[in-house]
């Protein structure tokens, strides 16, 4: 047992893992989560941590049952993910990836806001690079997106905080509300991290553009880490019910039309984060166990599926659905780990999406909220669709391209083993799981109910994908990029910035064209009047000059008098 704070062992790993040699980092990259986690596991319940700075109260770590959950799982998905990424030759990543998750761990164990938002702003910096470490034109710009509108979720954070001391002169990170200005801007600040609808596109632009590996670190920590801070802050707003429903809906009918299959994975962790943040809507009880169960497991799950498409990705070079199928003969074991995790996310019986998904559902029918539970079925159905039969359907069946390659890295199948393992005895056996949520539970899943309602849909959901495939009504696989609300920053703004641009350089052309032309008149108009033969530059006679002064000295005169 180690009495440090929990965050310090992998940040501090993070550190210090690009100086090692390639083989001792190789050992220590598993192990620094390991040691984590054994530190974690000592700390009592109960215990805080304050110190002062510049006259602030901080309360750098807070432990209950809540952060000790996440605190459980961060590390065992960053042992999943250093397992995974034994196998590369590169400081970078893995060093990064641990800093990055270090910072997620600092962030749920913070008891104020000022020490979250430093965490939260950790989070931002330490993960963009894994999707830089790819080192591609398009992993460059979608890194500096998702950057921009990580930092800007921040700001958001800072504001809030600062208003919030102002108004109530503490920093506690507790329940919140929607009450004022302050714990609306702190929201929001969540809510783009949590990937809310028009603020969910940097998820789907950014994960697909990251390293094998570094997609299944991405995947783990910084929306669960926004899910966590809702839970905290802003259990039972009603609000979350509506826009939790609305995360669940309308990823499915992007992830359905979608090529890249880790953009379907992409759009598919929007409809579960939708699940979760409907249950935090729900408030305490089955409300808020459901949603931050549903987390757990889905890092999990959705790990798999990212490891497994990862794999696939590393072994052949490809991603889009269109140019795989067959792969079953190549990669089995992939093959089937992504199947466990495909039907995790579908919530399969004895899988672990079945015992949490259907706490946040059963949550919705306690509280009489029908049309929510509707439009939850009504996603549940569809993530079978993309996620359960799409990604294992494309990629290692579908149309078999006559691709043959080499079985996944022994790491990143071993990694993908301890994933499948998880899924399986989570649903298998809820309890463990169950004894470490926040609040007290009396639910069963295995009601003879639940599994039959299950397993209608599921059946029901593969029929209708078997007759749209058969009779070529499924949207086909087509080698393209399809966008939606980031429609706004990447055609619309650059149009605008465009067209702007263009009208005010040819407004500048207008107005100096103008001047020119005025300019010449004005120098004609001198030249006619003063030039060597103008008006005013000829000898006048003594005649004239004498009209002149009489003309004048008759104008005063009648002017006076």
């Amino acid at each position: 047992m180690f009495d440090i704070h929990p965050a310090l062992p992998m940040i501090l790993g993070g550190i210090v893992l690009p100086l090692l040699p390639l083989s001792i980092r190789r050992v220590m990259l598993p192990i620094i989560p390991l040691i984590g986690l054994w530190n974690v596991y000592g700390i009592p319940h109960g215990q805080d941590e304050t110190i002062y700075l510049a006259e602030f109260q901080l309360n750098i770590l807070r432990v209950d049952k809540l952060s000790m959950l996440f605190g459980y799982l961060f590390h065992i998905a960053a042992f999943l993910a250093a397992v995974y990424s034994i196998h590369l030759n590169d400081r970078v990543q893995p060093s990064t990836g641990l800093l990055y998750a270090g910072s997620a761990v600092g962030a749920i164990f913070a008891g104020d806001l000022l020490t979250l938002f430093i965490f939260w702003e950790l989070l931002a910096i330490t993960s963009v690079f894994q999707i830089w470490a790819r080192k591609t034109k398009k992993a460059a710009s979608s890194g500096m997106r998702y950057l921009l509108m990580h930092i800007s979720s921040g700001l958001l954070l800072l504001v809030g905080a600062i208003l919030y001391y102002q108004t109530n002169e503490t920093l506690a990170f507790d329940h919140l509300g929607l009450g004022s200005l302050s714990t609306k801007l702190i929201f929001l600040g969540i809510g783009i991290k949590c990937a809310f609808p028009l603020f969910h596109t940097w998820l789907v632009d950014s994960y697909p553009e990251a390293t094998p590996t570094g997609t299944v670190f991405l995947s783990s920590f910084t929306t669960k880490t926004a899910v966590y801070a809702l839970a905290r802050g802003y259990a039972g707003v009603e609000e979350l019910i509506w826009i939790g429903s609305a995360m669940a809906m309308f990823p499915i009918f992007y992830a359905v039309i979608e090529n890249d299959l880790r953009r379907v994975l992409g759009y598919s962790m929007i409809n579960q984060i939708g699940f979760m943040v409907v249950g935090i809507g729900f408030g305490e009880g089955m409300g808020v166990n459901g949603a931050v169960a549903h987390a757990f497991n889905d890092v999990i799950f959705k790990g798999l599926l990212f490891m497994s498409m990862g794999a696939v990705l590393l072994r052949t070079g490809r991603i889009n659905g269109s140019d795989l199928g067959g792969l079953y003969k190549s990669m089995p074991w992939t093959c089937g780990f992504c199947i466990v995790g495909a039907s995790s996310i579908s919530a399969f019986p004895l899988f672990s999406g079945f015992i949490s998904k259907s706490m946040v559902m059963q949550a919705a029918a306690d509280q009489n909220y029908l049309y929510v539970w509707l439009m939850l079925l009504f996603a549940s159905a569809g993530v079978f669709h993309h996620a359960g039969i799409k990604i294992p359907f494309f990629a290692f069946f579908g149309h078999d391209q006559g691709i043959r390659c080499k079985e996944a890295p022994k790491n990143m199948v071993i990694a993908m083993g301890l994933g499948a393992v998880l899924c399986i005895g989570i649903g298998s056996f809820p309890d463990y799981l169950y004894s470490l949520l926040p609040y007290a539970i009396n639910y069963e899943p295995y009601t003879a109910t639940h599994v039959i309602l299950q397993l209608q849909l599921l059946f029901f959901s593969a029929l209708a994908f078997a007759v749209l495939q058969l009779t070529h009504i499924y949207p086909p696989e087509l080698p393209s990029t399809n966008i939606d609300s980031d429609w706004i920053y990447r055609k619309l703004l650059p149009n605008l910035g465009r067209n702007g641009a263009n009208f005010f350089i040819q407004l500048e052309k207008t107005f100096n064209q103008l001047l020119s032309n005025t300019s010449r008149l004005i120098l004609k108009v001198v030249k006619y009047y003063h030039g060597e033969d103008g008006l005013f530059s000829r000898a006048w006679t003594t005649s004239s000059n004498s009209a002149i002064v009489i003309s004048l000295l008759v104008f005063y005169l009648i002017y006076f008098f």
